[in-house]
């Protein structure tokens, strides 16, 4: 049975550029939240490589259609828990302390947060994209990454964490430490 490694995220924080980054396939981007709204798969090698559509805020959709899409969502991790060897959390790291710092403000826990939290309760392999890397200015990125980190429930600094937290720009190609994390784990499962 092939393996599934599994992007996920916030609408609009890069997960079908870093989808074509990892698998050479094109998945319908656009410039406005909400385009992939089912799980795209394509087999790479032994592995598939899923884009599942970005919950939170989505263009033009009710709130009834954002809550169908958070459902597709969970159910989708729940009832394929046993083949997925990775999920990637991907997160615009440049503005994920601010969108939590403004949900928090409101009494409600981000919704990076909480998926973040349900991965692991759920015993999956997780992996933090942290995407947009190159919109931080390069003397503030060890200090947003540490504290994106402790937001998570992990302790700073974020370099002690090289398996679960990879600082990439997908837009720029940048994704070698992403890339090395999923080359370790596929390693590990599908030796050849």
């Amino acid at each position: 049975m092939s393996k599934e490694i599994v992007l996920i995220g916030r609408s609009n924080v890069g997960k079908s550029t870093l989808f074509w980054e990892l698998t050479g396939t094109k998945v319908r981007i656009g410039k406005r939240p909400g385009i992939t709204q089912y799980p795209f798969k394509t087999k790479v090698g032994n592995v598939f490589y899923v884009d599942m559509p970005g919950y939170g805020f989505m263009f033009k959709t009710t709130k009834a259609e954002q809550e169908k899409t958070k459902d597709l969502i969970v159910h989708y991790f729940e009832s394929r828990a046993a083949e997925i060897l990775l999920a990637v959390q991907v997160i615009d790291a440049a503005s994920f302390l601010d969108i939590a710092d403004r949900w928090e403000d409101r009494g409600e826990i981000p919704f990076e947060i909480e998926l973040w939290e349900f991965l692991n309760d759920m015993g999956l392999d997780v992996v933090l994209a942290a995407n947009k890397m190159d919109r931080i200015a390069k003397v503030d990125l060890d200090g947003a990454l540490d504290l994106i980190c402790e937001r998570l429930g992990m302790l700073p600094p974020w370099n002690q964490w090289p398996d679960k937290i990879a600082p990439i720009s997908a837009k720029r190609g940048q994704i070698e430490p992403l890339r090395t994390i999923i080359s370790k784990r596929v390693s590990v499962n599908h030796p050849d």
